[in-house]
């Protein structure tokens, strides 16, 4: 099959179950607001981020293996496929032993940590070892979703977490109901994380009978490849440097301001987060068929098909960009309330940095599918950048700052220094030729953005008062900006011209 038919194949997938996950998250989000609690909330999301920086132990191995799976899958050698599981399993399960050790640490501090927070620490010890588990089990035996991930099949990975975690949220806002039990919530969780790791299991040796799981990794086969421990070296800097930036806010917001506030934060992050990973695993396969396109070394291919990401992705943000910022707080409103407004700067920077975390990921994608991880200064810079300015700022601009502050190490690393580093080691080309198609992009937005914005104060009601109101301004909103930005980015961009062609081609033939 082709990378096109198994990328829409994943997109089909992805947006039927991602939709109904939304729709289900946000729903439920209010019921557990209202009947847990600010506090509990942010307590979760608290626990969750500790247990993101424990997962750094993870290396960036899944990321190398992937990498190094791309030509084997294309040359269909299986041989060498079990030789990278099998290493892969044996890395990821001592990687799980020292997580298990490290979050035992961590629990022994607890006390102090959450001294000051009105619930029981039972109940922050449960949260924290039933999240502890659910995490340990990736390492112990969901490592094989790699595969089918690198084999551009995350639609079966898709199917079975979204399909239980509807089923999970639905459960949970009957038992926070009828029994407001953060208990059950919590057993819940664990419930989930280990009947997926069950049925994935089961999938991966029907969908790969010749799969040797329970190989036996010998030095011999550690030492046959070299290249790949050096790359685990490389993306280990890289994923240190992506915690930093998108995992200490709620981390810095609990220690500088308020557990409630966390709770505030989280309630945008979700908005935001969700729709940044719908696009993500609408996407899905991408990733993958990139890594394919670069193995085949066909040079005219790579760029033109970078650049239709590129402007496809562009495409996207910028919607989403005009949208959000005329419906987010209103939304906001009708879902939780006044109260869960928080300042227009915050809003503001969430738009600016969910659309650079959008337009990053055509760099990203061909960066890691050249293997690209030597720039190992960069990551530390970013986190140093990005931790330090949010510790400062956010004295002066509280949450603000914090935004501010990931907003600077984007800017300089991922919009800056990634492109130039992907032109020169991995295009081999003038990275102004990159800042020249960058440029007409922004342009296109730009105009857009103002000419959306000047129609919208003069045509549109953006008053809500109930979700109704709320749905029809949305469609306004969409309707307007797809039609104000879809010919100006048709016109000045060669990439969007052929990204459309591409995609007409496509419903043709069905």
């Amino acid at each position: 099959m082709s990378r096109v038919h198994n990328a829409i194949k994943n997109i089909k997938f992805s947006i039927f179950f991602y939709v109904l996950f939304l729709l289900a998250q946000f729903f439920s989000r209010k019921i557990f607001l209202e009947n847990l609690g600010d506090e509990f909330m942010g307590l979760t999301g608290t626990l969750q981020s500790f247990l993101k920086f424990l997962n750094l132990a993870e290396l960036g191995i899944g990321t190398a293996i992937g990498f190094s799976l791309y030509k084997p899958l294309l040359e269909k050698n299986t041989v060498k496929i079990n030789e990278l599981i099998s290493l892969f399993g044996f890395l990821y399960k001592r990687i799980g032993y020292f997580i298990v050790g490290a979050g035992v640490l961590l629990s022994l501090f607890f006390p102090y940590i959450f001294g000051t927070i009105t619930f029981s620490l039972i109940i922050v010890y449960f949260a924290f070892y039933t999240f502890l588990i659910g995490l340990c089990l990736n390492f112990f035996f969901n490592y094989h979703l790699f595969l089918l991930e690198a084999d551009q099949k995350n639609y079966i990975i898709t199917s079975y977490s979204q399909t239980l975690t509807l089923i999970k949220i639905i459960i949970q806002c009957i038992v926070v109901l009828y029994y407001k039990n953060f208990y059950l919530w919590i057993a819940l969780e664990l419930g989930y994380s280990i009947l997926f790791s069950i049925l994935l299991r089961k999938k991966v040796s029907k969908e790969y009978p010749w799969l040797e799981t329970n190989k036996k990794v010998t030095n011999s086969i550690i030492k046959e490849n070299p290249d790949l421990i050096k790359k685990i070296k490389q993306i280990s800097v890289h994923k240190f440097g992506s915690f930093v930036t998108n995992g200490t806010d709620q981390i810095l917001i609990f220690a500088f301001i308020s557990v409630e506030s966390v709770a505030f934060f989280g309630n945008y992050q979700l908005i935001f987060s969700r729709l940044i990973q719908l696009i993500n695993t609408s996407f899905a396969g991408t990733g993958a068929g990139i890594g394919n396109l670069v193995a085949e070394n066909n040079n005219v291919q790579i760029k033109k098909v970078f650049w239709e990401m590129m402007t496809l992705r562009f495409y996207i943000a910028g919607i989403l960009l005009i949208i959000l910022q005329f419906v987010v707080e209103p939304f906001i409103t009708l879902w939780l309330g006044d109260k869960y407004i928080l300042e227009k700067s915050v809003l503001f920077l969430f738009l600016l940095n969910m659309f650079i975390m959008q337009i990053r990921v055509p760099v990203d994608h061909f960066k890691d599918a050249y293997g690209l991880f030597q720039d190992t200064w960069a990551p530390i810079v970013q986190s140093v950048l990005n931790l330090g300015a949010s510790i400062l700022l956010l004295q002066y601009f509280g949450l603000t700052g914090i935004l501010l502050g990931t907003l600077i190490a984007f800017t300089l690393i991922i919009l800056i220094w990634r492109p130039y580093f992907l032109y020169k080691m991995g295009f081999k080309e003038n990275v102004w030729i990159y800042w020249k198609g960058f440029l007409k992009l922004t342009a296109s937005l730009s105009l857009a953005f103002y000419i959306c914005k000047y129609i919208f104060s003069f045509i549109l009601t953006l008053e809500c008062n109930n979700f109704y109101d709320l749905i029809l301004l949305g469609i306004k909103i969409t309707c307007v900006s797809i039609l104000v930005y879809t010919p100006i980015i048709f016109i000045l961009n060669e990439g969007f011209r052929d990204v459309s062609k591409r995609i007409i081609n496509l419903i043709r033939k069905k």
